[in-house]
């Protein structure tokens, strides 16, 4: 088999040429990938069943395997820690969104895929209010919903130039209404709720008659 190497130079007196693999350096990232989401997934499955104030870095380095001193290589602190699990979330939400989109087929059905991925997405993310408040004060969460707020605001732009939305009014009103109104979507509890409140959200953009 043939690999790809990578050359390094040492600073010794004989010049010598080190030779790493290329392929052991990708597995050695695999690996701090690995232990990095193993960090990050035992510890929202700890705040979700003890809250947050009750989480402890030996408690996470513990249940995650590793110990203390590798844990405090990868995160400073539990704040951290969930910042950079937040960040992961919204980013694997993102994604879904953006492949929902465009899997669906024409504007009228893209719109009503994507809001209604985005309302499933608001009801599984019910965070207890005192992790919310640690999450939502961050750059990253506003970032996220501008990137929303432009994506459903494309969509309603599309779908008002097919008819399938009103044309009568700001393509931007109405992506922050679809949003506001989707966010009552943390308070249902099945999908057959859900599907009901975007069609309702739906409903008030139909074009007038």
């Amino acid at each position: 088999m043939c690999l790809s190497y990578e050359h390094t130079v040492s600073s010794g007196a004989t010049g010598y040429i080190g030779v790493v693999p290329k392929l052991w350096n990708e597995t050695v990232e695999e690996h701090r990938r690995s232990v990095r989401d193993a960090i990050l997934d035992t510890t929202a499955a700890l705040v979700a069943e003890n809250g947050v104030r009750s989480v402890t870095m030996s408690q996470i380095a513990e249940e995650t395997g590793i110990g203390r001193a590798t844990l405090y290589k990868y995160f400073s602190d539990v704040e951290a820690i969930l910042l950079a699990w937040h960040e992961r979330q919204i980013a694997d939400h993102l994604s879904q969104l953006t492949g929902i989109r465009d899997r669906a087929d024409g504007p009228g059905p893209r719109l009503e895929a994507v809001l209604e991925a985005y309302a499933l997405m608001s009801q599984r993310s019910d965070h207890h209010a005192e992790l919310a408040a640690i999450l939502h004060r961050h750059e990253h969460v506003a970032r996220a919903q501008r990137h929303v707020r432009a994506m459903v605001r494309d969509l309603v732009t599309e779908a008002a130039a097919a008819g399938a939305v009103r044309g009568d009014v700001a393509a931007e009103e109405l992506a922050n209404y679809c949003l506001h109104a989707l966010g009552a979507a943390a308070g249902l509890q099945s999908r057959a709720a859900i599907r009901r409140l975007v069609g309702i959200t739906l409903v008030g953009m139909r074009p007038p008659s």
